[in-house]
């Protein structure tokens, strides 16, 4: 069998075996990327081979030579896989794929190789979804930027309109800035079309660096510009147009018009240092990497060599591949549990009325269970119980951070922090929740809310996920729930009386939780 054909069946054997063990995750990575969230994602790794293609003289001048180091990098990857699996993040599985890849390239290349292809093995990094929690922290802050943004634009113009949180009220008519119109599809691409064309750019360091940290201002400032044109429209044509294809249009318009402002910058950043030369530009924007590089060592080849170091590599995934079905396979048992429409909708003086989520709610939480009331106490302001409750916390099916969900219908979040609730006669053990104040325009309303997990009362979402990789290979459970309950701060009221409220209808649930989500 000749080298160039055995490199090749090995090549197609790993990419089976890594199909194969990060097939869910792949799965999960292909539906992001036919979002329009991360639409750009597809065409990232077309993008990286075409580089390594272009950079294969600077391969030849580095020398390939196996590396044993490329194996630790491996085995650092897949250690990252199995907390991924656990602890149900799919971006470290993500990123383990990343790494398991590197380590390969760095086992048949070793280093010097791997250096030449260095940022279209980093470029990869761009094509991984954000995890939830940060994506929905960045959604939301992106959400009020924007929409302060529109309001400018269209108080600058002479429309009247003003904000409550991301709410633009034009008077009859109010236009809710939400997620999809926060600009982060706007951000994402263009930061990573940003990496590429600082990549391209053959110029000094703090010129490449300065245009891909432009590319966050530029999206903000052109998608707020977008919001205020919106509300321009529909205060000249009506409603209409801010919906179907006009809508997509002037999203596809203004992201061209980001791009514009990029090219532009790097046009002008071209001309800083050398005025006057106008092929400065088009002589610093090419595909081929201009960075010298040493000569290569003596003990190294300009072609690649399967030796040792490579076909360990390749084996260790075999046993890894057959470890990851056995887990797969293998069945979680929680305790026996109350189903939650059993919940007592009567509690120590306190009346409740059962509530339903919307099915689009529920297709997105994924929980297993929930109950949703809202219980009074007398003549007093309600208090609104959520509680879901999930079987397995695996494979992306987990409590959403309500820091997520909070902001919306025009409140933003003013506050949060931990908050201690001392045991009582009815409340056996103390917690220590979130407690989270949101306000839209003079309304108030405080948010208490915490992770049940197994035996564990948790308020940090990382704990959360460390917990759950810790109990799913210690006890083989992840179930778990997360329990919300909020209250407006009613007329005549202080927070001080809203808290109050809150902490005595956590003592008297309290007991009742554990029927319904078990330790």
């Amino acid at each position: 069998m000749s080298r160039k054909l055995f490199l090749g069946v090995s090549a197609l054997v790993a990419s089976l075996l890594l199909g194969y063990l990060y097939a869910d995750s792949l799965a999960f990575l292909f539906r992001q990327w036919g979002s329009e969230d991360y639409s750009h994602g597809m065409f990232v790794p077309l993008l990286s081979l075409f580089l390594i293609w272009q950079a294969r003289d600077r391969i030849a001048v580095a020398g390939m030579k196996n590396s044993w180091w490329g194996l630790a990098v491996i085995l650092a990857g897949l250690f990252l896989y199995w907390i991924g699996e656990f602890a149900t993040l799919f971006v470290l599985q993500h990123v383990s794929l990343w790494m398991v890849i590197v380590g390969l390239v760095i086992a048949l290349m070793g280093f010097r190789g791997a250096r030449a292809i260095a940022f279209p093995l980093s470029y990869l990094l761009t094509s991984i979804p954000l995890p939830v929690f940060l994506y929905a922290s960045l959604s939301s802050q992106l959400q009020l930027w924007s929409s302060a943004l529109g309001v400018s634009c269209l108080q600058l113009v002479g429309v009247t309109a003003f904000r409550e949180g991301n709410v633009i009220d034009l008077g009859p008519i109010q236009l809710q800035v939400v997620e999809a119109c926060s600009g982060i599809r706007y951000l994402l691409p263009l930061t990573s079309l940003a990496l590429l064309c600082a990549y391209l750019f053959k110029d000094r360091m703090w010129k490449r660096v300065l245009l891909v940290i432009s590319s966050i201002p530029i999206s903000v400032l052109v998608n707020g510009f977008r919001i205020g044109m919106i509300g321009v429209l529909v205060e000249w044509y009506g409603q209409g147009v801010a919906e179907g294809f006009y809508h997509l249009f002037e999203g596809w318009v203004l992201f061209m018009a980001s791009l514009g402002l990029l090219i532009l910058e790097m046009w002008a950043l071209a001309r800083i240092g050398t005025m006057g030369d106008r092929s400065s530009f088009l002589s610093r924007f090419t595909w081929t990497d201009r960075s010298p590089l040493t000569l290569a060592s003596p003990h190294a080849s300009n072609r690649l060599s399967l030796g040792p170091a490579y076909l360990c590599s390749v084996a260790l995934l075999v046993p890894v591949a057959f470890a990851s079905t056995l887990m797969v396979e293998r069945e979680e048992v929680p305790p026996p549990r109350a189903m939650f429409v059993d919940f007592p909708m009567k509690l120590d003086g306190w009346f409740g009325t059962s509530l339903t989520l919307e099915k689009q709610y529920i297709d997105v939480l994924r929980f297993d269970d929930y109950v949703l009331a809202d219980y009074r106490f007398g003549d007093g302001q309600p208090v609104n119980l959520y509680a879901a409750y999930y079987r397995s916390q695996r494979k992306g099916q987990s409590a959403h951070s309500p820091q997520s969900c909070l902001p919306g219908g025009g409140w933003e979040i003013s506050s949060i922090h931990g908050m201690d609730l001392q045991a009582s006669s009815t409340m056996l053990r103390p917690l220590h929740v979130n407690r989270a104040l949101i306000q839209k325009d003079s309304q108030k309303q405080i948010v208490l809310y915490w992770f049940k997990q197994r035996d564990r009362i948790l308020s940090d979402e990382y704990l959360v996920k460390l917990y759950l990789f810790w109990d799913a290979v210690t006890r083989g459970r992840t179930d778990g729930a997360l329990v919300r309950i909020a209250s407006l701060v009613g007329p005549g009221e202080t927070e001080d009386i809203v808290d109050q409220r809150l902490r005595r209808f956590v003592a008297s649930i309290d007991s009742e939780l554990t029927r319904y989500v078990p330790d």
